[in-house]
C-alpha cells in the first residue's frame, strides 16, 4: 500500500472517531454527556464557558481534518483506483 494512502486513511478514521466523541460531549438543550461527566466545571448562569468554547474549537479542528483528508482521498484515489495488492 502507498504510504500516503495509509496516512490519509488513519487521519480519516481518527478524525471521524474524534468527531463522534466530541459531538457527544456537547451539551444540548437539556443535559448532555458533558454535564454528567464534569457537572461541577460548567456554570449554568454564564452561558458558554471556557470549557465549552474549547470543546467547540476541538470539534471544528476534527471536522476540518476529516473533510480535508476525505477530499485528498477523493482527488488522489478516484473511485475504483485502489487495488488490493
Amino acid at each position: 500500500m502507498n504510504p500516503l494512502l495509509v496516512i490519509m486513511l488513519i487521519l480519516l478514521v481518527v478524525s471521524g472517531l474524534g468527531l463522534i466523541v466530541f459531538i457527544l460531549l456537547h451539551s444540548g438543550k437539556g443535559t448532555g454527556i458533558s454535564d454528567m461527566i464534569a457537572s461541577s466545571v460548567y456554570s449554568t448562569q454564564t452561558g458558554t464557558s471556557i470549557v465549552e468554547k474549547n470543546l467547540d474549537r476541538i470539534t471544528i479542528i476534527f471536522a476540518i481534518v476529516f473533510l480535508v483528508s476525505l477530499i485528498v482521498l477523493m482527488i488522489i484515489y478516484p473511485h475504483g483506483t485502489i487495488s488490493a495488492s
